[in-house]
């Protein structure tokens, strides 16, 4: 019997790092093919060409779809869209997958699966039904939802979300967060190993920050940075380790703005375009606080028993465990947050926080249903289900 041709697609590190077990475990099974397709910011020198961490953990990328313009404006996010449209036609009409797999809410995702569903090949998609109010992700999402088939979710009430969209019950599995695995199978890095490789001395507090922009705020992205970094400054005695933005719109803004303030604080922080999921987990794990409006901070973070400050609305909606505090985008908020972050009795209710994401095992359970999951020809399985 043929194997079942598996298409994974990613375009960003932190996606990557989600479906790297899951790469995994298709790689490994005897009955699937796994093939990739590197899009967006892996291709982008401005994002440290992440691709080839994907080479260096062992996969062979099948294509490579360019899409991402150096423009970050609405117009820019708009032209590179239509780009991998173009791109992705053209790698799936040479691959001709059997299923192809997406995960999240980012416009590159939007684009393979626009071209997925115009040649009828089915989708999986990971992390549906969640809700983010301060993005247009959460358009993407539930955009990409429709386009989808089959639906592997991090909780219930995200299961119930997918279905009250209109998916079939049976098609829609609560599995839990991919990234979860990560703490059950990753190799730790300890603080010193850690230290030689950021090159910096990770004194305490250790904060581990990320913003991305709000692509739905009405105010400027670099006003809710400059008030972050604002805040940071009220903690001189802290490392502070920041992370680059996404490609997303209004990002570059935010990168300068970064790298100025790190100029300014050299002695105790440092910046990186990506850090790869195994050291950014093992900074997470090593730090004191998580700062900003990252996923990772919701998911990962409360599984490590770690104190989150969440800073502005691009998560507003989401399930959020105790570990996790939500501040408005201004300095003096964040500053509050940060403190109470850091305070005796936050810190001794930690040990007791609950993942709202799963236990993790997550990859292997996904893997299982896409062997499972019974292929008709497209034409009669979009028939059936779509009926266009």
């Amino acid at each position: 019997m043929a194997q079942r041709k598996i298409c994974i697609v990613t375009g960003t590190r932190a996606e990557y790092g989600l479906l790297y077990w899951l790469m995994k475990e298709v790689a490994d099974d005897d009955d699937l093919a796994l093939q990739i397709i590197a899009t967006g910011m892996h291709l982008s020198p401005e994002f440290g060409l992440t691709y080839q961490q994907i080479e260096a953990d062992g996969f062979s990328i099948d294509a490579k779809v360019e899409m991402l313009l150096s423009s970050d404006t609405p117009v820019g996010i708009a032209k590179s869209m239509g780009l991998g449209v173009i791109g992705f036609a053209d790698a799936l009409d040479r691959l001709k997958p059997d299923i192809l797999v997406v995960l999240g809410d980012r416009f590159e995702i939007l684009a393979a699966a626009q071209a997925a569903m115009v040649a009828r090949i089915p989708i999986a998609h990971i992390h549906g039904g969640e809700t983010t109010e301060g993005a247009f992700d959460e358009q993407i999402r539930h955009a990409i939802t429709k386009f989808a088939q089959w639906h592997f979710v991090a909780a219930e009430p995200y299961r119930q979300r997918v279905i009250q969209l209109g998916e079939s019950p049976d098609r829609v599995f609560n599995v839990g967060s991919p990234g979860l695995d990560h703490l059950q199978y990753m190799d730790w890095l300890d603080r010193s190993t850690l230290e030689r490789s950021l090159g910096i001395k990770l004194r305490s507090p250790l904060f581990l920050v990320t913003y991305h922009p709000v692509t739905l705020d009405q105010q400027s992205p670099s006003i809710a940075m400059q008030e972050l970094l604002e805040a940071l400054d009220g903690f001189p005695e802290a490392t502070v380790i920041l992370t680059y933005p996404n490609a997303d719109t209004g990002g570059r803004v935010l990168i300068k703005q970064i790298d100025q303030w790190v100029k300014h604080n050299q002695h105790r922080s440092k910046a990186f375009v990506s850090l790869g999921q195994q050291r950014y987990l093992s900074l997470m794990g090593e730090a004191d606080v998580i700062i900003g409006n990252s996923s990772s901070g919701l998911t990962e973070a409360p599984a490590l028993k770690k104190a989150t400050v969440n800073v502005g609305d691009r998560q507003k909606g989401r399930l959020k465990a105790q570990s996790v505090i939500d501040t408005p985008e201004r300095s003096q908020d964040i500053v509050a947050g940060i403190h109470q972050a850091l305070s005796d009795k936050f810190q001794s209710m930690l040990p007791s926080v609950k993942s709202l994401y799963g236990t993790g095992n997550v990859s292997q359970q996904i893997k299982e249903e896409l062997k499972a999951v019974p292929l008709q020809t497209r034409k009669a399985f979009f028939d059936i289900e779509h009926d266009f």
